[in-house]
């Protein structure tokens, strides 16, 4: 094993130990709960530029109405509108997921497809929510990389890439296996807790001795 690899084996392990005391994104809690990829997916295009609180409410409220394509497919754009809102483009989410179910009716049967190049063909799904939906909904390898994991992969100083793609890839090449599923769940929670995008809270953080700190200009 080389010194990156002790390195974030070292950061992961730390986290690890920290991460009971932190909330998990809902799309996780909904996975833990065995609630199934359609689930996830659905959460995960509502999650997108949305607080977590509101897309746990909008989540139930929503599949309270409905809670499989057809059912889904079959309600009015306006009641998932209100069901979904305050979600952010509520609007647009809303026609993305009737036409997202009308896709999974007519080309798969009404199941969640499990590769990651047909879910990219879903109206609105991006490598994040695909990849979510590979690994948290499949248990299938994956890396799914949100701002989070983005920024936290390269403030560690662990990759060095531009974009949350670029920073996927990266992962994919060095980032050993068995962490790929885990990864996203660990570090949008400490994004959320601890890491946070600006002032981080560095004079708590665990893992603050092998951080490189790669764009931190202030910090707590």
């Amino acid at each position: 094993m080389n010194k990156e690899e002790k390195k974030i084996e070292t950061i992961i392990a730390l986290l690890e130990e920290e991460a009971s005391a932190w909330d998990v994104p809902i799309v996780t809690q909904y996975a833990d709960n065995l609630k199934g990829p359609f689930t996830i997916l659905i959460s995960t295009i509502l999650s997108l530029r949305t607080k977590d609180e509101v897309t746990e409410e909008a989540s139930r409220r929503l599949f309270a109405l409905a809670d499989t394509p057809e059912a889904m497919a079959a309600l009015e754009e306006e009641d998932i509108q209100k069901a979904i809102y305050p979600v952010g483009f509520y609007r647009n989410k809303a026609k993305t997921i009737i036409e997202i179910c009308r896709t999974l009716q007519e080309r798969y049967h009404s199941l969640v497809p499990d590769s990651l190049d047909e879910l990219l063909t879903l109206k609105g799904v991006g490598r994040k929510t695909a990849n979510l939906v590979m690994t948290l909904g499949y248990g299938k390898e994956g890396i799914c990389v949100d701002t989070h994991v983005h920024r936290i992969s390269n403030r560690l100083g662990y990759v060095a890439a531009k974009s949350p793609d670029e920073t996927e890839f990266a992962l994919r090449n060095k980032l050993p296996k068995k962490y790929w599923i885990r990864y996203n769940t660990l570090m949008v929670a400490f994004g959320r807790n601890v890491c946070r995008p600006v002032s981080p809270l560095c004079s708590c953080c665990v893992v603050a001795s092998f951080c490189d700190r790669e764009g931190v200009v202030h910090s707590r």
